[in-house]
């Protein structure tokens, strides 16, 4: 893992002595990790991270991890909201259109078990924009390997927690139980799990959503 120092002035101080308790994903959503790290080191932008790994797997710091990185916005995840105030923040240069190269995952492979050791966080907790903001965000999306990660015990593995399939009531208390307690629409929650766990899925709610 090839790490540089790029500081971006887009950061403050962690609110009420909060430590990193989670990992958000992210892709940029632009044209080149130039293009984002621009943008992430732009003091009008108003937005920042605490890393980007460009596609041929450099490692950028912009933001120390003991600060609070400006990159998750409104959201919830296990209850938990100012996700920016308890998160590290990892930007993947990535448009969300095609598959994450592997110089690139390799590199997050190698950054993620070091976050993981510093601040004691589980695998449950390194999770995508899309998961803590539901209908709102739709990062890393579909074309991210979740099950790379799994493998190798830098997420949560799908399959730990199986409900009875039933209404859209038990749904939500069975999503809620995996983390996703952001308040939104059915139909967002739903896409933001099947985004997580199987992007594949379309249609109405099925069995298979029941387990996480």
């Amino acid at each position: 893992m090839r790490l540089r120092q790029h500081p971006s002035p887009n950061f403050g101080p962690r609110r009420g002595g909060a430590t990193p308790r989670f990992v958000v994903l992210h892709y940029t959503g632009m044209i080149s990790a130039a293009a984002a790290l621009a943008r992430l080191c732009d003091p009008s932008a108003e937005v920042s991270a605490h890393y980007l790994i460009e596609a041929g797997g450099g490692v950028l710091q912009l933001v120390d991890e003991r600060q609070r990185a400006w990159h998750a916005g409104a959201g919830q995840w296990r209850g938990q909201g100012d996700i920016n105030s308890c998160s590290v923040g990892i930007e993947l240069d990535n448009l969300g259109t095609h598959p994450f190269s592997d110089p690139q995952m390799q590199a997050l492979e190698g950054l993620l078990p070091q976050i993981m050791a510093r601040w004691d966080i589980p695998p449950e907790n390194i999770i995508g924009h899309s998961d803590m903001a539901p209908g709102r965000k739709t990062d890393p999306g579909p074309r991210f390997d979740w099950a790379r990660l799994e493998r190798q015990g830098l997420a949560a593995r799908r399959g730990r927690l199986r409900r009875p399939a039933g209404a859209a009531p038990d749904f939500v208390a069975a999503a809620a139980q995996a983390g996703f307690t952001c308040p939104c629409r059915f139909e967002d929650l739903l896409a933001a799990t099947r985004l997580r766990f199987a992007p594949w899925r379309q249609g109405p709610l099925q069995p298979d959503d029941f387990i996480f």
